[in-house]
């Protein structure tokens, strides 16, 4: 039986989550992560999405994408297939290192856009990685504490839900929630 094609028009947003075959690693060291962020960088280039944010976790990572003229499933068929090229070849693998099909919700409503980013940013904390989102390295989370845009990812559609774009608004938004948790 053939599965169900995944929602999919110009300008969709979505929460998507690849977790490691068996839930082993995904990342055993930061050129892995390095690594994955390139592919990323990449893969924006040639298929014109934007990241909002994302999570590199040891096992998963998050990544909220929101898509332009190519679907979501063409964009992590290659993300997907780029990464484990270099992993299987690196650690002298064969196989499958993503459990399954990659993971996606489409989000939307800007309340769930909103909410969607906060739980990426504190993925780590409620691991018990770090204490704070600040404090994890391997985030976008950085990225709207200063308000900066990179080649990588696009903090305005997100900041642009507060007053003046302010940061420390969506740092107050953030942290308020893991105090809470």
């Amino acid at each position: 039986m053939p599965r169900k094609p995944r929602v999919w028009y110009p300008g969709a947003i979505y929460h998507i989550m690849c977790r490691g075959n068996h839930r082993h690693e995904i990342y055993r060291d930061e050129e892995d992560r390095q690594v994955y962020i390139t592919i990323l960088l990449e893969a924006k280039e040639n298929y014109q999405f934007r990241l909002l944010s994302y999570c590199q976790m040891t096992n998963h990572v998050h990544l909220q994408i929101e898509t332009s003229t190519v679907e979501i499933s063409q964009i992590m068929k290659r993300i997907n297939m780029m990464y484990t090229l270099y992993f299987n070849k690196k650690y002298n693998f064969v196989g499958h290192l993503f459990q399954g099909r990659y993971r996606s919700e489409l989000i939307e409503t800007d309340p769930y856009n909103l909410e969607t980013s906060r739980y990426i940013h504190l993925n780590p904390v409620r691991a018990g990685m770090v204490q704070a989102p600040q404090d994890y390295k391997w985030s976008s989370y950085q990225n709207y504490l200063t308000n900066k845009e990179d080649n990588l990812v696009c903090v305005q559609k997100i900041l642009g839900y507060f007053k003046d774009s302010n940061p420390l608004l969506y740092k107050k938004y953030v942290e308020q929630s893991f105090l809470e948790v």
